[in-house]
């Protein structure tokens, strides 16, 4: 039970000063208000106690108690967490709503995970068995596909001496019993954990597996790699959130956490109107039985955000300790600069560039430190993939979040306001990003894949440069100045932009492209390229490759072909090749 530990003396928004007990731990929960409001300590200066408050301070006066509970923020981690939305203390939104409507009401205590609810129980362990942190004593169906493996708290270790019978349980209920030294301690199917603390794992593992997403512009281009993480900066109406939604339903995470913070509450209202409705590709499920969400719009108290993001990497790295692949979306982290610049402010702390904090550095860098894939304390091996959404104010780039980020991250995904108005989608400029893990997943694709994807890859991006160059110079003098050669890079490149790039997220077809089909593609447009140019040396006008039949199928080839007909792509390769034969003998 927790008790009153001071009595508050200063308020200025979320943030509440208090006289009283010495006795308080820096990021220790407090209850503020006759409401208890939840709060954390983020200052200590003798008895002055300094705490953000995660809800509306309105109406508050100085006088109020404060009562500690010798705990820090905390999550509830356990079976019931996948298909649950909860705002950015961890508080269930749908349970909330029935309570107090469509508003949080202040003060509002719910528990994160039903109790009442009965899993299905089935032990892997035995009495007798030796277990440290994090290994696996049972599993539990969480969903019709998906197995929650129960695990021992990280921080136990210990002899079981009881072990539940296989049998349906509640979250609370004991399901073993480990001897660690004198004490006995009873385990049950839900743990705790403090969000700002990193959960252990044996090591970091290389990370050599990319991240399927199936957009292409992002797997054949700018891969990122599981354990990874990559930013997707970009200006309003430039597509951050589609991008994130198409990762989110494609890509080959096991599990999905999707953070909206402090975005605006009509595109969350999309994401949990979507989310429940989407279809699994892979298990023909709603695809809300592998996501959490947590929604933390802008009119939520602002502190809270800075909680979400918290939130949400722990229960990425909890199902990544089971040896599951997460994917965490984070929408946007320039929201949650902001709460700690408000933040800041309104503790007086001197402030840095545009007025962060001079700490944004540091907690950009522990956040997405967190990604990684590793070995976990049981053996298995997992890993946090981190997708940040970044919204510079007016699409500049060299804005402190989005510098800072850049030092972090090693994929940069450059979304163009420019090719948003242009419909090109997805909106990612191919010369402003990069992915500094091409070298690290090269081989994967020799194994998987079997071809040069590297190579590939960089031809291309060589075409598409060029084509930037020459586009400088058509701008001038226009295309007829150019030789055929330089008109012919214009023309490849214009099919790699249209045939390749650009990606219809609302077509059945061209949604998801598997690897194969990505390579197959990139493969056409370089031998279309290679036999053009032979021809184009013997003397034949640009304008008779432009004008062959074979040029629209290219284009339309991405939406013409499902992956499960890659068959069709060999037919495109022989037109290909019988039409440059035809125009070959014509003009050699």
């Amino acid at each position: 039970m927790s008790e009153q530990i001071g009595i508050v003396t200063w308020i200025n928004g979320p943030v509440v000063r208090a006289r009283g007990s010495r006795h308080v731990s820096m990021l220790e929960l407090v209850e503020v208000g006759e409401d208890r409001l939840v709060g954390e300590v983020i200052g200590l200066n003798g008895d002055t106690i300094t705490a953000q408050v995660y809800e509306e301070t309105s109406g508050m006066r100085p006088g109020a108690p404060i009562y500690g509970t010798g705990l820090p923020l905390s999550v509830e981690l356990g079976p019931g967490l996948l298909k649950s939305i909860f705002d950015g203390v961890q508080r269930p939104l749908p349970l909330i709503e029935m309570e107090s409507g469509s508003f949080i009401g202040r003060g509002i205590r719910l528990d994160p995970l039903y109790r009442k609810d009965v899993w299905k129980f089935t032990p892997v362990a035995k009495n007798g068995d030796v277990v440290s942190g994090g290994a696996i004593i049972g599993t539990v169906m969480e969903t019709d596909t998906f197995e929650h493996r129960i695990m021992v708290p990280p921080d136990l270790s210990g002899t079981l001496t009881w072990v539940a019978e296989a049998g349906e349980y509640t979250i609370e209920q004991p399901i073993a019993r480990l001897k660690a030294g004198k004490e006995e301690k009873e385990l049950t199917m839900l743990q705790r954990w403090p969000v700002r603390r990193l959960r252990p794992y044996k090591s970091r593992l290389g990370v050599t597996t990319p991240l399927i997403t199936g957009q292409r512009v992002l797997d054949t281009f700018f891969p990122v790699a599981k354990g990874g993480a990559a930013g997707i900066p970009g200006p309003f109406g430039s597509g951050k959130t589609v991008t994130q939604h198409s990762i989110a339903k494609w890509a080959d995470a096991e599990v999905i956490v999707y953070i909206g913070c402090g975005e605006r509450g009509n595109e969350m209202t999309e994401v949990l109107q979507e989310f429940p409705h989407l279809v699994d590709p892979r298990s023909g499920r709603p695809l809300m039985e592998r996501t959490v969400l947590i929604a933390n719009t802008s009119n939520m108290p602002v502190a809270a955000r800075e909680a979400s993001i918290y939130t949400g990497i722990t229960i990425a790295e909890y199902y990544r300790d089971m040896g599951y692949h997460v994917a965490l979306m984070a929408d946007s982290t320039s929201r949650w600069a902001e709460a700690l610049r408000e933040v800041s402010g309104r503790l007086e702390e001197m402030p840095a560039e545009e007025g962060y904090p001079a700490y944004l550095a540091g907690r950009l860098a522990e956040f997405y430190e967190r990604a990684g894939y590793v070995e976990t304390m049981n053996g298995n091996s997992g890993s946090v993939t981190i997708v940040g959404a970044v919204s510079p104010p007016g699409g500049d780039f060299s804005e402190p979040v989005t510098q800072h980020t850049k030092r972090f991250i090693r994929c940069f995904w450059a979304l163009d306001k420019s090719l948003a108005s242009a419909r090109h989608f997805p909106s990612i400029n191919w010369l402003d990003s990069y992915s500094e893990y091409l070298e690290d997943v090269a081989g994967w694709w020799r194994e998987k894949v079997g071809a040069d994807w590297l190579g590939m890859r960089n031809r291309a991006m060589e075409l598409l440069s060029e084509e930037s160059r020459l586009s400088q110079i058509v701008k001038l003098v226009g295309p007829d100045a150019l030789p055929d050669a330089e008109r012919l890079v214009l023309e490849t490149a214009r099919l790699l932009r249209e045939g390749f790039l650009q990606q219809n997220a609302m077509d059945n077809v061209d949604a998801y492209s598997s690897v194969q089909k990505q390579i197959r593609m990139l493969d056409l447009i370089l031998h279309f390229h290679e036999r053009a140019l032979r021809i184009v040396q013997h003397g034949a006008p640009i304008s008779v490759i432009h004008n062959l039949p074979i040029v629209d199928t290219l284009i339309r080839m991405k939406t013409a072909v499902p992956n499960e007909e890659l068959e069709k792509l060999d037919g495109i390769q022989k037109e290909i090749d019988e039409q440059m034969s035809r125009l070959d003998s014509e003009y050699r």
